[in-house]
C-alpha cells in the first residue's frame, strides 16, 4: 500500500484497536481481515501495542497501521516495528515533516479549519477529523470540508455502528475510524467477523 487514500478506501471501516493482551492481537487481526476489514489501526497507548504491530504483520491481508502517534519519536518506533501506515489524534509541523520524510501514508487528527491549512502547507490532504462527535459531528464536518473541497476525511471518535452510515454518506468521507468492531477482551472471533462483514455493508 502506497498512500493513504487507497488505504483509506480498502474498507468503509478502519478498526482501532487497544491490545492490552498480546495473545489477542493474531486472532482478532484474523477475524477482522476474515470480515473483510483489512486495514487495522493499532493504538499506542498500551506497551504491547509495539509487539501487536509486529504480530499482526504475519496474518495474510492484513495492513497494519499504528494509532495514536503524537511524535517522532513514537512515528520511528511504529515504523520499525512494520507499521505500514501512520494515523495520529493531531498535526505538528515535527511530526507531518518527519511522515513526509520517511514516505509513509499518514492520516494526521484535524479538529478546526487551522489544523487544515497547516497539513495542506505540507502537502496533506486527507486527515482524521477527531474527536468527531466532540468536535461537532457531521454538521461540524460539513462546515469545514466546504472550504476544502480538495481534502477526504476519516472520522474518529463517537463513531458507532448507528451512526456510521450517515457519515460514510457525506462524499468527502472515505472511511470511518471505530473501535465497535474490535472490542477489548478475549476475541470472539465468530463474532469480530460478523461485526466485520456488518461493518463492510455499511456503504451499501
Amino acid at each position: 500500500m502506497s498512500d493513504i487514500e487507497t488505504i483509506m478506501r480498502t474498507a468503509p471501516v478502519i478498526p482501532v484497536i487497544v491490545i492490552e493482551d498480546l495473545d489477542h492481537a493474531v486472532p482478532l487481526a484474523e477475524a477482522l481481515v476474515a470480515g473483510g476489514l483489512r486495514a487495522l489501526e493499532v493504538t499506542l497507548r498500551t506497551p504491547q501495542a509495539l509487539d501487536a504491530i509486529r504480530a499482526m504483520k504475519q496474518v495474510k491481508g492484513a495492513i497494519v497501521g499504528a494509532g495514536t502517534v503524537t511524535n517522532e519519536e513514537e512515528l520511528e518506533d511504529a515504523l520499525e516495528a512494520g507499521s505500514e501506515f501512520i494515523v495520529s489524534p493531531g498535526l505538528t509541523e515535527p511530526l507531518g515533516r518527519a511522515a513526509i520524510k520517511h514516505n509513509v501514508p499518514f492520516l494526521p487528527g484535524i479538529a478546526n479549519a487551522g489544523d487544515i491549512m497547516r497539513g495542506l502547507d505540507m502537502g496533506l490532504t486527507h486527515f482524521k477529523f477527531f474527536p468527531a462527535m466532540a468536535a461537532g459531528g457531521l454538521p461540524a464536518l460539513k462546515a469545514l470540508a466546504a472550504p476544502f473541497s480538495q481534502c477526504k476525511f476519516c472520522p474518529t471518535g463517537g463513531i458507532s455502528r448507528e451512526n456510521a452510515a450517515e457519515w460514510l454518506a457525506f462524499p468527502p468521507v472515505l472511511c470511518v475510524g471505530g473501535s465497535w468492531v474490535a472490542p477489548k477482551g478475549e476475541p470472539d472471533k465468530p463474532a469480530i467477523e460478523a461485526l466485520a462483514r456488518s461493518a463492510m455493508e455499511l456503504r451499501g
